[in-house]
């Protein structure tokens, strides 16, 4: 039946299905139109998807970051971001940006930064004259942050589908999560300087300013340092570090800033389950579509369709780039990860391609897609808050898809900015 339940897919995605719906109806299509196969085996493909030790690891993020939300902990890491550049012209903007390199230790989702920026630093963005517009972007743009600074979901997706170390792929995502953070700033700078946005500080803060807010974030930052160290030191592994995270984060929360309260629980637990549930359905669906693509041999095909253009490994990488670039505008990035991941790892390896630094390219390029339309989940979220049209929005971001595609390149041309610290800390 080749590519009919692909083209099924694609015409739902169309029709604005909802991800992991468009993905159930169009295996179960191959299930329907398959002979030799069972129907219930559509129903055992997807409940077999979630038999997996590592993917527990989703919910226990999910669930930390929940918790360091409710226990006060953005409120400190903001007031440290601000201490850092709120001084600089745009400080509110380039304070929403830093907020979102600290917050990649702590929330692991981009759509979870997104509404958490747009709500508490966007709104007051506009209050103090920054246009909508440009609000929205930084809100937006800024969200790519948070999945590639460890623990990124997408990034123990990845891991999981392509037998690839998450512990590496965590070490590996700090710098190029940097570089992205850098390159923010960079293009806010410019288009601030050019808006006469103020900062927020009337002058740097002085060194007792400065280490009042570290102090006050302590909490916040160790939590990071608590998931590197336990997971490089062999403490525990990726997905015991989620765990440990919801204990660790629930006693910061409890004692030391003491604003976590037992009756936050029911809605703390609520919300964890809810976004859980989104990402598991998404891959429970696409389990029943990956058991269709193997039975058609559709990843070796595909490698082999790719392996045909060019044997060229950078051109290769290039060429990956621009598929995954316009695939994610069309498809939602965790669906994307999980769909493409079978096809594309056997292709890049074949030509030596490392994996770890395709995982953390892939990851960028898929979540770069998500604050670009027709689909992008985070340009949705953040405009939706701030009541932005998508027209007002992609004037003021054209800047930001500069800096992030810039990144991303670079992470193509330079493998070592993403092999370097793993290796080191890690060895190869």
């Amino acid at each position: 039946m080749g590519l009919i339940p692909v083209a099924i897919m694609l015409a739902l995605f169309l029709l604005n299905t909802p991800i992991a719906l468009g993905i159930a109806m169009a295996a179960l299509s191959f299930f329907l139109m398959s002979s030799g196969l069972p129907i219930s085996s559509f129903i055992q493909k997807m409940a077999s998807s979630t038999e997996s030790f590592p993917l527990l690891a989703v919910p226990f993020f999910i669930f930390a970051g929940t918790i360091m939300n409710h226990a006060g902990i953005t409120r400190r890491l903001l007031g440290f971001a601000d201490a850092l550049v709120g001084h600089t012209i745009g400080g509110l903007a380039q304070a929403n940006v830093m907020l979102s390199a600290l917050m990649g230790g702590l929330s692991a989702s981009a759509n979870a930064d997104a509404a958490m920026q747009a709500k508490m630093l966007g709104t007051e963005m506009v209050r103090r004259g920054y246009s909508p517009g440009f609000t929205a972007a930084v809100c937006t743009c800024s969200a790519v942050i948070t999945p590639i600074i460890p623990p990124g979901i997408g990034l123990i997706l990845y891991g999981f589908l392509a037998n690839v170390s998450v512990g590496r792929l965590f070490i590996a995502g700090i710098v190029p999560g940097l570089l992205i953070m850098l390159a923010l700033m960079l293009a806010v700078r410019l288009r601030a300087k050019s808006r006469k946005y103020k900062p927020t500080r009337v002058k740097m803060a002085t060194g007792r300013e400065l280490w009042k807010a570290f102090v006050e974030s302590l909490g916040a930052l160790s939590i990071i340092a608590f998931i590197l160290i336990g997971i490089r030191q062999g403490i525990f592994t990726p997905t015991e570090a989620g765990a440990m995270t919801v204990v660790y984060a629930s006693i910061i929360g409890f004692f030391w800033h003491r604003e976590l309260k037992l009756s936050s629980f029911p809605l703390i637990i609520t919300e964890t389950v809810l976004a859980t549930a989104v990402v598991m359905l998404i891959i429970c669906a696409a389990g029943a579509f990956g058991f269709y693509m193997t039975w058609e041999q559709i990843p070796a095909k595909g490698a082999a369709l790719l392996l045909g253009i060019t044997e060229n490994p950078l051109m290769l990488l290039l060429l990956i780039n621009v598929l995954l670039l316009v695939i994610g505008m069309l498809i939602e990035g965790t669906a994307a990860l999980i769909l493409l991941t079978p096809i594309l790892v056997p292709a890049i390896t074949k030509l030596g391609i490392d994996p770890l630094q395709f995982g953390i390219v892939m990851v960028v390029n898929l979540t770069i897609g998500g604050v670009t339309p027709p689909v992008g989940t985070l340009m949705f979220t953040s405009c939706s808050v701030l009541g932005v049209s998508i027209g007002e929005y992609m004037r003021e971001a054209w800047l930001f898809f500069v800096a992030l595609i810039a990144v991303l390149l670079a992470l193509v041309f330079f493998p070592t900015i993403v092999t370097f610290l793993p290796d080191m800390m890690m060895g190869k």
